[in-house]
């Protein structure tokens, strides 16, 4: 120690010698010798500690220390819109993977050949040009790249030796704390392009275009050379001065990295460097959705990825054009459309009018945010309450007749009536009258609290709109009419509208039971096409569930519904509120409705969507066509329709029964039968209905005059045999294939009968068959009745225990 060496002449490695030994864990190639200064060894070990804790220790991303212009992009990866940053420049954050390997090395080659080998101030750089200064010849530059963006980013001013001090002082501390690739992107970010044009992300799409990541050699020399005299090399004028700049750069690339007869060629190709307009001049990309995201007043910077498709943005817009251009001899000038994929609540495609730069037709309102009168394209909702509600089922009869609900007298939009009339029908034909009964008939919730759970805006009181509410007699915006829709897809939950990709695709409120949604759409999909067309050529449609909407004084047409995988609205209308008899949702909105469906099927893949299958709560019952009851045994025809067990009202129907006539005379008879006597089934419609089957010009044919046997009871009520009276059934849960077996003895001229858990029909069962297995879905009470085909009933009372 203290230098000296032992007599075996062996070299002491203790000191530094041992301590790099330990550090870099290899034998040194050669005697080390200790520090002559301890002093001097342990400031050295500080100044490392202290340059490990400015690396390691956390600090903003570089990107943090510039206003960024924002920048929305669409999902598919297309720049729908940029912005001015903060400071009035814009700029364009790109990560430096996304940044052309070509443009790095043109920057590096033009701006600092030894960016990787310096720690942020090149000495040999900066000797040469202070002695080329010192000898009259001129300001040298010998700034380092990490130089450059030091005085980007602290603004400094370089002209003095004081500022130069500053900068070098800056870039030693900027790759203390940030790696060198950190430091490369951030410089690429902000480099000067001319005007209030920084980065290569902003320079490229205005100067060329395109992506950072689609250049090529010759373009990326062309946008590394602009950088040094950015006035000097942009504009029309000066494109010699860029041109010979760019070919200097050119011959370097040559010798530095060779390259191919083509890309020899490429490079000796003139590249122009033209201010182009950014994506919001023209073609707008969806300004009327960007607005919407990027609403004056919110301090929004960096990127926006949003939900939506710029393909069928596109597609979208372009049948909106064509359909205006061909129907405008009707007055037809303006349309909206919101297209959602309702999987996701995403938003695909947002079109706000038909034209954002046409002042005409007051093209920059966004129609999709305003409020409009929606006609019956609230009418589903009616009767996905009362499914829910135990009001109704598909086959269940209304009445479509002229009815006063206290001052209010709705008539059709037609200003006819067909009388007794399906449910579904009702809702497929958009008839007022039934839908105003149906409305009158809802308890909790109201259509009116419906809307408001549903998150409708600026509602006036219940008492306000009153039952006309159901006929459009409110206002909603598109967004939020299709958020309803979108609804019903979704099995009855309301979700928000996602347009970035930031917002997940939660759960939301649920206002319908999946059983009533799923039944609500069945119906809407019996609803035709107004062109009568059956499937796309060559390949399936998609399953389409729609309804139309026409508001008082023609003033707005509507088209709703779930198209496949989406949720589309369409509106057609005047801003201005004027009024068009042209304005009316089955001629005007669902034919371009239906153009649009066409064309999103055609533009998917063949297998893009499959329905999903009912839910479990949905059963299929059969009824007669003619009550929508049970069918009893004269019912001439049936017909299959869903219901949901223990809400929808279902009971044996009474209206067909056969009378005994005689043949030769005509007239019934009472028994016993003769040879003659045959039977004949008639309709025994009460005289309300009947005056309403008249009144619609369809009377139905009159039951003959019965003698006074045909009200005798012609058979005995079914007697239940089991389940037993005063008996309680013990079951298990482990044990599923426990039943409660139900048999009851009938009357000769049953052919079948239906067995009911209360109001829930649980089975039809033929009277060959001995007995039907029951296993309860709760402990408890139960009410159990029993129903034969002529509408004769018993019941018991049942208890149900459960155990493990």
């Amino acid at each position: 120690k203290g230098g000296q060496t032992p007599n075996n002449s062996r070299t002491d490695t203790s000191g530094i010698g041992e301590s790099t030994h330990e550090l870099f864990g290899v034998c040194p190639p050669f005697p080390l010798r200790p520090f002559p200064f301890p002093r001097a060894r342990r400031l050295f070990l500080i100044m490392l500690l202290a340059l490990a804790f400015l690396r390691f220790w956390p600090h903003a991303s570089l990107s943090r220390l510039f206003p960024l212009s924002t920048n929305v992009w669409s999902a598919d990866g297309e720049l729908l819109r940029v912005t001015l940053a903060a400071d009035g420049q814009y700029r364009l954050w790109t990560p430096l993977d996304e940044i052309s390997p070509d443009l790095v090395k043109a920057f590096l080659l033009k701006e600092d050949r030894w960016f990787y080998w310096h720690p942020g101030v090149n000495p040999v750089a900066l000797a040469r040009a202070g002695i080329e200064t010192a000898r009259g010849r001129g300001r040298q530059g010998a700034s380092t790249l990490t130089m450059q963006l030091a005085r980007l980013t602290y603004r400094l001013n370089t002209r003095s030796v004081s500022g130069k001090i500053r900068q070098i002082i800056a870039a030693l501390w900027l790759e203390a704390r940030y790696s060198k690739r950190e430091i490369l992107e951030a410089y690429l970010n902000v480099a000067p392009f001319g005007g209030n044009i920084q980065g290569v992300g902003a320079a490229t799409r205005i100067y060329l275009d395109k992506a950072p990541g689609n250049v090529t050699i010759a373009e990326a020399l062309t946008l590394a050379v602009i950088p040094q005299r950015p006035q000097a090399r942009v504009g029309a004028e000066q494109e010699r001065a860029l041109f010979e700049a760019r070919s200097r750069l050119g011959r370097l690339w040559l010798a530095r990295y060779g390259a191919s007869d083509a890309d020899r060629r490429q490079i000796d190709l003139p590249v122009g460097a033209r201010r182009r307009e950014l994506p919001f001049a023209f073609p707008p990309q969806a300004p009327h959705f960007v607005d919407a995201l990027i609403t004056p007043g919110r301090a929004q910077s960096g990127r926006i990825d949003t939900t939506l498709d710029a393909s069928l943005q596109r597609l979208l817009e372009r049948q909106i054009q064509l359909y205006i251009s061909q129907h405008s001899d009707q007055g037809i000038r303006n349309a909206t459309a919101l297209l959602v994929d309702w999987r996701d609540a995403s938003v695909k495609a947002w079109v706000g009018s038909a034209d954002y730069w046409n002042a005409d037709i007051d093209g920059q309102v966004n129609g999709v945010l305003a409020k409009r009168s929606p006609g019956s394209t609230l009418k589903p909702f009616v009767y996905g309450l009362a499914l829910d509600q135990g009001i109704l089922h598909p086959r269940t009869v209304l009445r479509d007749a002229p009815t006063a609900f206290g001052p209010f007298s709705p008539e059709n939009f037609d200003g006819q009536f067909f009388g007794p009339i399906s449910a579904e029908e009702a809702l497929v034909r958009s008839r007022n009258v039934p839908a105003v009964w149906v409305s009158s008939q809802l308890r909790q919730p109201s259509l009116y609290e419906f809307l408001r759970t549903a998150g409708v805006s600026r509602m006036k009181s219940e008492s306000y709109y009153g039952l006309a509410l159901t006929l459009g007699g409110g206002e909603v915006t598109m967004e939020e009419l299709t958020a309803l829709y979108v609804m019903l897809a979704s099995g009855g939950e309301l979700r928000p509208l996602r347009t970035t990709l930031s917002l997940p695709a939660s759960g939301g409120t649920r206002l319908l039971s999946p059983e009533a949604s799923f039944i609500t759409l069945d119906m809407l999909r019996h609803n035709p096409r107004p062109d009568g067309a059956g499937a796309l050529p060559l390949r399936g449609q998609w399953p389409v569930a729609w309804k139309t909407g026409t508001s008082w004084g023609f003033r707005d047409a509507w088209s709703a519904g779930i198209a496949g995988p989406y949720a589309l609205a369409v509106w057609i209308g005047d801003f201005e509120g004027q009024g068009n008899r042209s304005f009316v949702g089955a001629d005007a909105a669902a034919p371009l409705f239906f153009r649009i469906v066409d064309a999103l099927n055609l533009a998917q893949p063949a297998d893009a969507f499959a329905w999903e299958a009912p839910p479990p709560g949905v059963e299929k019952v059969t009824v007669c066509a003619a009550s929508g009851d049970l069918p009893n045994v004269s019912c001439p025809t049936t017909v299959d329709t869903w219901y949901i067990p223990g809400k929808s009202p279902i009971r044996v129907s009474q209206l067909h029964r056969a009378v005994a006539v005689d043949s030769r005379t005509g007239r019934p008879v009472c028994p016993p039968y003769s040879d003659t006597t045959r039977f004949d089934v008639y309709e025994f419609w009460p005289s309300d209905m009947l005056k309403l089957f008249r009144d619609a010009g369809a009377p139905r044919r009159l039951p003959p005059e019965l003698p006074g046997c045909a009200t005798e009871d012609s058979g005995d009520a079914p007697r239940i045999a089991s389940p037993l009276r005063n008996v309680g059934y013990a079951l298990r849960w482990s044990h599923p294939d426990e039943v409660i077996p139900l048999q009851a003895h009938v009357a000769a001229d049953v052919q079948y009968v239906f067995w009911f858990d209360g109001n829930a029909l649980i089975t039809r069962t033929p009277v060959t068959q001995e007995s039907f297995g029951w296993r309860p879905s709760r402990d408890g009470a139960h009410l159990i009745r029993v129903i034969d085909d002529h509408g004769r009933s018993a019941e018991r009372d049942v208890q149900a225990q459960f155990g493990p």
